[in-house]
């Protein structure tokens, strides 16, 4: 009779505890966005956090803490390095000041599909691990180029005069057109372009409505150039010390987000198109300049590229070009 009771109070005690053991193999994951709150790349991301955690209960859960006024958008990758956040939603060159590599995948020209085929994906990761103790979970931006867009119209590719706002994505480009060049956040141009301390800035071709920027804008100059990339990227000490169940769901989770990337390339014409109704004209060269302008973008893009990572560099533009 007593082993019997003995055997009862062991299986309700087990019982008792079971929540409690599946409550500790769930954890959560803070994420913060170098972007603004109110910027459609940060409302997706919001919607598939949604969606990790109601396929995630029991597993793994993130808390979005919020955009630049929880972290500054220029110290998103050290607190991400640091292990201050777990999780940030940055572009590469917003944390420059991390790894000169990160501003690299502007260049791409294969696919973030096609990176996790050739090695790229594989090579990005030992990079990021290395020089930022990061794990680069998926890019969520790409097939989205970049556009120059200015206050006063040109008729060639030179700025002579002109302050225009950038981030080192373009900042070498911008300077052998002859800009006058500055780095500001993305929250204070607005107010840099009302009060004229610029003429101009560099920006992909969709989101200028989140953040009113068509309100002081006249010009958008075409073509377009680099291809946008906007990413997860994870602490890498916090990764590794999850389950593999939980690294798991937040590697497929992640790559299920990549892989909807295809979906800017039309909501990309339909912002032009947004734009244009808005009242921004359209400033085209002709073939011959057209295409040196992208050209020259892109070779002094390698060049700033290689010389700032003569190590990585160059296996970087071997995975990332076509």
């Amino acid at each position: 009779m007593k082993k019997i009771h003995w055997l009862a109070a062991v299986t309700c005690a087990a019982a008792a505890l079971a929540p409690a053991v599946a409550a500790a193999q769930e954890v959560t994951l803070r994420l913060v966005s170098a972007f603004p709150e109110n910027q459609f790349y940060v409302k997706r991301t919001v919607d598939w956090i949604a969606d990790v955690n109601k396929d995630g209960k029991g597993v793994l859960q993130i808390n979005f803490i919020g955009g630049p006024k929880a972290i500054p958008t220029f110290e998103v990758g050290k607190a991400v390095q640091t292990g201050v956040v777990d999780i940030g939603f940055s572009t590469g060159a917003f944390y420059t000041n991390v790894m000169p590599e990160a501003d690299i995948l502007k260049l791409s020209e294969t696919s973030a599909a096609e990176q996790r085929k050739n090695g790229g994906y594989e090579l990005i990761n030992k990079i990021w691990a290395e020089k930022g103790n990061m794990r680069f979970l998926a890019r969520t931006v790409e097939f989205t180029p970049f556009h120059l867009y200015i206050n006063k119209k040109i008729d060639k590719p030179d700025l002579t005069g002109m302050k225009s706002r950038i981030t080192p994505v373009y900042r070498e480009f911008f300077q052998s057109m002859n800009a006058q060049v500055m780095t500001t956040a993305p929250g204070e141009v607005y107010t840099a372009l009302e009060r004229g301390v610029i003429d101009g800035y560099g920006w992909p071709i969709h989101a200028l409505f989140d953040l009113n920027w068509q309100e002081k804008t006249k010009f958008r100059v075409d073509p377009g150039f680099y291809n946008a990339e906007v990413s997860l990227i994870m602490n890498l000490d916090k990764y590794k010390s999850l389950t593999p169940a939980q690294r798991d769901y937040l590697d497929r989770k992640a790559l299920a987000y990549e892989a909807q990337n295809d979906f800017w390339k039309s909501y990309n014409q339909s912002e032009a198109k947004r734009q244009a109704d808005a009242g921004i004209q359209t400033i085209s060269f002709d073939a011959a300049t057209s295409k040196a302008y992208v050209e020259k973008a892109k070779e002094i893009g390698w060049a700033t590229a290689i010389k700032a990572s003569p190590q990585y560099g160059p296996e970087l533009k071997k995975v990332l070009s076509r």
